[in-house]
C-alpha cells in the first residue's frame, strides 16, 4: 500500500508563499550580483523550485536536483529574491532524511555543483570572496546531519518496533502452546490410555481391531501434536531445518534473518520447508541447494535441485499453492520451473 503524504499540500503552499510579496524578503541570496527584473524565466525557476516538493519523500534525489539546479539558475541570473528559494533547504534535506541508497554519491554530487555554481558566480563579478561562498556552503550542511539523525532515528524505532512485536507473537505463541498442551495432549493421552487398557480386557475378536486403531491413531496424533508444540514453544531456523531434514541439502546464508518480522521469518522458512519436501519427493538422495539472501527491502529464498532430478507436476500442487498464498500475502512472489540442465529451481522474494 502506498504511504499517503502531504508534500503536495507542502508544494501547493510553497507555490503561494512564493508569490506573496512580502515574503520575498525571506528567501535565500547567493553572491550578491547585480539584480535584474523577472521575466517568464523566472517564473519558471520558482515553480520548478517548489513544485518538486510534491515528491519530495518520494523522489528526494530527483526533488533536489530539480529544486538545486532551478536555485543555481536563478542565483546565477541574478532575479530578485524570492521566497522559493528557500525550498534549496528543505531539499537538502529530504534528501539525507528520505534517500534510501546513494547519500554519499549525492552528498559528493552536491559539493562539487555547489564548488561549480561558486566558481561561476565569481566570475559573473560577485563581490563575494571565497570565504563568504565557503561559509554559505558550511551553513547548509547543518540541513544535512539532521535529516540523516531524523533517518537514523527513525530506523531505531522501527527496529524496536518490530523486537517488540517479535517479542509478543513468541509469548502468544508459548501461551497457545501451553494452552493446546493442556487442552489436547493430556484429553488424547487419555484415550489411548483407555484404549490400551480396554484391548487388554475386552474379547479380541469383538473389540480387538477398533481398539488398536484407536490406540494407533491416538499415538499418531500425539506424536503429530508434538511436533506442533515444538514449533509454536521456539520456531526453529532454517539451518535447524535444513541439517535435520533427512534430504541431504547445501545452506548458504548470506543474511541473518532474526532481527526481521516474525511473519516474514516464518514464511522464509516454509518456503524452505516446502523445497526440501519436493526435493525429497522427487530428488530423493539428491543434494539440494539452499539459499538466503537478504537485500535492503526483501529477502530471497532460493532451493535448487541439481542436474538430472526435474521435478514435474508442481505447478497445480496444494503445497506450492499455499506457498504463492503466503508469500503474496506479504507482497511477494513464488516462482517454481526446471532449469535448463535437467534441474529444478524453487524462488521467492519476500518483502521485509
Amino acid at each position: 500500500m502506498r504511504r499517503v503524504t502531504m508534500d503536495p499540500l507542502l508544494a501547493a503552499a510553497f507555490t503561494a508563499l512564493a508569490f506573496v510579496p512580502w515574503m520575498a524578503t525571506m528567501g535565500s541570496q547567493f553572491g550578491d550580483l547585480p539584480q535584474r527584473p523577472a521575466d517568464a524565466f523566472a517564473l519558471v525557476l520558482v515553480l520548478a523550485q517548489t513544485v518538486p516538493l510534491a515528491v519530495r519523500t518520494r523522489w528526494p534525489a530527483a526533488c533536489l536536483a530539480v529544486v538545486g539546479t532551478s536555485w543555481a539558475l536563478y542565483q546565477a541570473f541574478a532575479y530578485p529574491p524570492q521566497f522559493s528559494t528557500v525550498t534549496v533547504y528543505l531539499a537538502i534535506y529530504s534528501v539525507a532524511a528520505h534517500q534510501r541508497r546513494f547519500r554519499a554519491a549525492i552528498a559528493i554530487t552536491l559539493v562539487a555543483a555547489y564548488a561549480v555554481l561558486a566558481l561561476i558566480v565569481h566570475r559573473l563579478g560577485s563581490p563575494s570572496d571565497p570565504a563568504d561562498l565557503a561559509g554559505f556552503a558550511l551553513m547548509l550542511s547543518p540541513l544535512w546531519v539532521l535529516g540523516a539523525y531524523v533517518r537514523r532515528h527513525r530506523a531505531d524505532e522501527v527496529a524496536r518496533r518490530q523486537r517488540a512485536e517479535a517479542a509478543a507473537t513468541a509469548e502468544e505463541r508459548a501461551r497457545i502452546a501451553r494452552e493446546l498442551h493442556d487442552v489436547v495432549t493430556h484429553h488424547v493421552t487419555a484415550i489411548v490410555v483407555q484404549a490400551d487398557a480396554a484391548r487388554m480386557v475386552a474379547a479380541p475378536e469383538v473389540a480387538g481391531p477398533a481398539l488398536a486403531t484407536i490406540e494407533d491413531t491416538g499415538r499418531r496424533a500425539l506424536s503429530e501434536l508434538r511436533a506442533l508444540l515444538d514449533v509454536l514453544e521456539e520456531p526453529r531456523s532454517i539451518r535447524d531445518l535444513v541439517e535435520r531434514n533427512a534430504q541431504p541439502a547445501t545452506l548458504v546464508e548470506d543474511a541473518d534473518l532474526r532481527s526481521l518480522p516474525a511473519t516474514v521469518q516464518l514464511v522464509a522458512y516454509r518456503v524452505v520447508q516446502e523445497g526440501l519436501t519436493n526435493a525429497a519427493k522427487y530428488a530423493a538422495g539428491q543434494r539440494t541447494a539452499v539459499r538466503v539472501s537478504r537485500g535492503e527491502d526483501d529477502v530471497r529464498v532460493e532451493v535448487t535441485n541439481p542436474a538430472g532430478t526435474a521435478i514435474g507436476g508442481l505447478s497445480g500442487g496444494r503445497g506450492l499453492s499455499g506457498l504463492r498464498d503466503r508469500v503474496g500475502a506479504l507482497g511477494g512472489s513464488v516462482s517454481a520451473a526446471p532449469l535448463p540442465d535437467g534441474g529444478f529451481r524453487l524462488h521467492a522474494r519476500i518483502p521485509t
